[in-house]
């Protein structure tokens, strides 16, 4: 396991994965039940989605050369126009709006495994075929070294989802997300660009 890589890709997908609307529903959730099992929740659903796209990259990493390289600059460009196209008030609502739908599952008294399996689903299901499940799958096909891009992926997911738990308030207000996300757009932009020029050059 290259260590290099999985360094790269867990600096990549924090700032990918702060702006987004899973951050967003576990700092709401969190507000509204005990942080905890929306936490374990949160960061089981957000593994295993990290799993799924490094099995997706492994895949896609299995066409020819040239193929590869094309898809994976097409990946790159389109995540880096998403990242800067989408407004961070979108993200804002549609975190809001995952919190809401979860809070109408659940109804009190809470237990810790419900308010957790609940969470997991709901973060399941708006991660698949997310942003960072893309720039995940690109990575592993790019670097080809899937057990790194997976612990790095699963790193940066685990303090993602435990600083919108426990800090996430905070965060928003020291640093504007509209700011990470012009940030993170811009990463994928210059990944997108360099594996544009390698392929010209290729």
């Amino acid at each position: 396991m290259n260590l290099a890589v999985a360094a790269t890709t867990f600096a990549l997908v924090i700032p990918a994965e702060l702006p987004d609307k899973t951050f967003i529903s576990c700092l709401v959730l969190s507000s509204r039940h005990r942080p905890l099992p929306v936490w374990i929740g949160a960061a089981s659903a957000l593994v295993v989605q990290a799993g799924i796209a490094v099995v997706a990259g492994g895949l896609l990493a299995l066409l020819p050369k040239l193929a590869v390289r094309s898809v994976v600059t097409a990946l790159f460009l389109a995540g880096a126009i998403y990242l800067l196209a989408v407004t961070e008030h979108a993200e804002q609502e549609r975190g809001e709006r995952l919190a809401s739908d979860e809070d109408r599952a659940l109804t009190r008294p809470e237990s810790f495994w419900r308010v957790a399996a609940i969470t997991f689903g709901v973060v399941a299901l708006a991660e698949f075929g997310d942003i960072t499940q893309v720039l995940i799958a690109n990575l592993t096909a790019h670097y080809r070294d899937g057990p790194a891009v997976f612990t790095g992926a699963a790193l940066g997911f685990a303090l993602v989802s435990v600083a919108g738990v426990l800090a996430g308030r905070t965060i928003t207000r020291l640093v504007p997300m509209a700011v990470v996300r012009r940030l993170s757009g811009l990463a994928l932009l210059g990944f997108g660009i360099y594996s544009a020029v390698t392929l010209a050059t290729s």
